[in-house]
């Protein structure tokens, strides 16, 4: 079963963020807690950890603005 990858939210009011870059490549294998890409909101950057193992899909485009709760991609 596929888990999601979802936008967090960090702030409290934070509402949209940018995938600033993928610290992993789209089809690669991620253990849980292994940094997946930097997230940007409100003038700073952040790690986000895989939230599961399994391999990667990513289904967003680095630069762009996503709003908190979008899937980023699965891990399958």
């Amino acid at each position: 079963m596929a888990t999601q990858i979802l936008l967090p939210k960090i702030g409290f009011s934070m509402t949209e963020a940018a995938v600033a870059e993928w610290l992993v490549e789209d089809g690669a294998q991620v253990n849980e807690g292994d940094p997946l890409f930097l997230l940007e909101a409100d003038k700073s950057t952040n790690e986000v950890e895989a939230p599961a193992s399994g391999m990667l899909r990513i289904a967003s485009i680095v630069g762009e603005t996503y709003e908190v709760g979008t899937v980023l991609g699965t891990i399958e």
